[in-house]
Formats: structure tokens, sequence, C-alpha cells
């Protein structure tokens, strides 16, 4: 298992360059950097006399070439002086070669030092640490619901597999599955925010206001009051794939012999469901968990995150993009990837945890 591991982790280093080194090629032809994000808000201020609030090294671009006239490469820049826009480009590290700046971005996330935000007067790592906790909080509260609705509910699939309950059920998990999430919650936001219905929940935050003058029964139910409707619409879509895969899990296991055994020897219903398949049929959807939760903590907060105005790291994410803060943009992505690939090396372990004959070690990766 040594090796193994040693295998996978020596993987994630062309896996992170590869990331890395896509995103900011892509990130060179986009148009409307930060030097053109300043520009803009200048020439709609009528000024040229302010700096942008955030500096440090630039992990992308939007900006090819720092040759020539620098007026003529940014749109609205034509009237301003060609030194400040040259001073515009070293705040944000244009002055310096794409390759260059992407060696220096490498260098500095081996070392986990992100800079600054653009816009934002906060280092990158803060302003991460900072929005963490609400996105955390979301993930571990969609899986937690989600696998406490999936596992009953699958198990109870399997056993009475074609019965009416089985078919109804069946129906309502694939309408969870094939209608996204963020349009649940507009639909709940319509129907219990005051859209055109009811005024039962509030429409944005994960507080209100007064939280802090609040006591700490009244803190709770606030915070659930104000997360009902972004969990309802995350768990709706959420519960879908683990439900459908313990089903499976189960009835693949029923059917096998050691089963027909159990029952055999006398063994009751119960027994023999809990005592014999559930261990079994349970490994898969075990060993899904670090996934399910990285899934929910990192894609599938991001449109309820924004629609509902959690202050978490979906948002943050959407904002530096609009924002082209791409010192942001790079730092939630390098951590994200390689979380994710730490995540998929430790479902791997949970599997051999959970059932011993699995070796990876005999098979090729």
């Amino acid at each position: 298992m040594g090796a193994y591991i040693l295998r996978r982790i020596l993987l994630m280093i062309p896996t992170l360059f590869g990331i890395m080194a896509i995103s900011f090629a892509v990130i060179q032809f986009a148009p409307g950097g930060p030097v053109e994000q300043v520009i803009a808000r200048l020439t709609n201020q009528g000024g040229n006399d302010r700096l942008g609030s955030g500096g440090g090294d630039a992990g992308g671009g939007g900006n090819l070439d720092v040759a020539g006239d620098v007026g003529s490469k940014y749109r609205g820049a034509q009237g301003l002086d060609p030194e400040f826009i040259k001073k515009l480009e070293k705040q944000f590290g244009f002055d310096k070669p794409p390759l260059e700046r992407f060696g220096m971005m490498l260098w500095n996330y081996i070392r986990f030092d992100f800079g600054d935000s653009y816009f934002r007067d906060i280092s990158v790592l803060n302003l991460i640490l900072e929005k963490m906790p609400v996105s955390i909080s979301i993930g571990l509260w969609i899986t937690l619901l989600s696998y406490l609705i999936s596992i009953p509910l699958g198990i109870r699939k399997a056993v009475r597999d074609g019965s009416t309950f089985d078919v109804w059920t069946s129906g309502v998990v694939i309408v969870g599955y094939a209608i996204p999430g963020f349009l649940f919650g507009i639909m709940l936001m319509v129907l219990f925010a005051g859209g055109s219905f009811w005024d039962w929940f509030p429409l944005r935050g994960i507080v209100s206001d007064n939280w802090d003058q609040l006591s700490w029964p009244a803190k709770i139910a606030d915070y659930f009051w104000h997360m009902t409707l972004p969990l309802t619409a995350l768990v709706l879509s959420a519960f879908a794939t683990t439900t459908l895969l313990t089903k499976n899990s189960f009835l693949e296991e029923i059917r096998k012999q050691y089963v027909v055994t159990a029952r055999a020897k006398g063994l009751s219903e119960r027994k023999v469901l809990y005592g014999h398949v559930f261990r079994n049929a349970m490994l898969i959807v075990i060993a899904g968990f670090p996934g399910a939760f990285i899934s929910a903590f990192f894609t599938g907060s991001l449109l309820i995150e924004n629609i509902f105005s959690l202050d978490g790291l979906g948002l943050l994410g959407f904002k530096s993009v609009i924002d082209r803060d791409y010192p942001v943009v790079f730092a939630t992505l390098y951590i994200f990837s390689l979380l994710g690939l730490f995540v998929g090396l430790l479902s791997d372990l949970i599997y051999t945890w959970v059932d011993p004959r699995i070796d990876f070690e005999r098979r090729d990766i």
C-alpha cells in the first residue's frame, strides 16, 4: 500500500501542473483583465489619479505583451498617460512575460504563498479562510442530510424492489436528479421568500444582522431559519445519486449465495439484511463519502451561494472571476484541485479499510 500511495502522490504533481497550466493559458486570452477593470472604473469616474487597491504578482492575464503602444492594448485606455498604464501593469505584475509570471506563480504556490487580492485589502489566504466556514457548513449539512435520507430510502427501495413504493419514489428521485439545485433554489425563493407568494424565510444571508445580540438558542434558530431554503434546494438534487447507488448495491448483495445460505439457516430477514448485507453493500457508499462532501463543498453550493447571497467560497469565486481578481481565482483553483486529488486518494484508502480484500498494490494505475 505504501508504494501505491507514493505513486498516487507523485502523479498529483503533473496533474496539478496541467490544471494550472491550462487554466493560466486560457486566462491569457480572456478579455477584460485587471488593468482594463481599473481603467474602466477610472474612466467612468472621470479621472486617472487612482490605482487599483490591490497589488502583487499576477497569476493570469488577458494582457499578452507590454511592448509597443501600451494605451492601444486596453479598451478605454485612449487618452490616458502611457506611464500610468505601465504603472498599472507593474502593479499587477503584467510587466513580465507570461512564462515568467507562470513560473513565479507556481513557485509561490508550492510554498502556499498566494499573495494579495487585487481589489481587496487582504491576503488571498486570509480571504479564503474567512469565507471557508460558510462553505464548510453548507457542505457538511448537505452531505449529512443527503446520506440520512438516501441510505434508508435506498435500502427500503431495494427490499421492496418493483413495488408501488419503489416506482413512485423512483419518480421523485429521477426528478430530483434531473432538475438542477439552483432551479429548486429559485422556485423556493419565489414561493417562500417573499417572491410572489409567502414571506416565510429570509431572502439572503446566513444569519440576521442582529445575530450577535441574540441568545444562543435564538442564534441557532436564526441560523437554521436562514439555511432552510438553501439546504432544501441542495438536498433535493444531492440525495438522488446516493439513493440509487444504495439501492443497486443492496440488490446486488441480496442476490448473492451467502444471503441464500443465511436465510436457509433460519436467520430473520432483518438480521440477514443488517447483519450480513449491510456491511458489504455499504462499501461503495461509505467510500464515496469524502468525494460527496468535496462535491457539495466546492461545486454544489456555487450557484446556491450566489442565489441566496451566502458569503462563502462559491460567492467569492464568482465575484473574483467577474472582477478578474486572478490571485483569488488561481489560489482557489489550486487549493480545490489539491484537495480533490487528496480526497480521491483518501477514498481509495477507505475502500481498503472497509474491505481488506481490496488490494490496489496489484492493480495498475
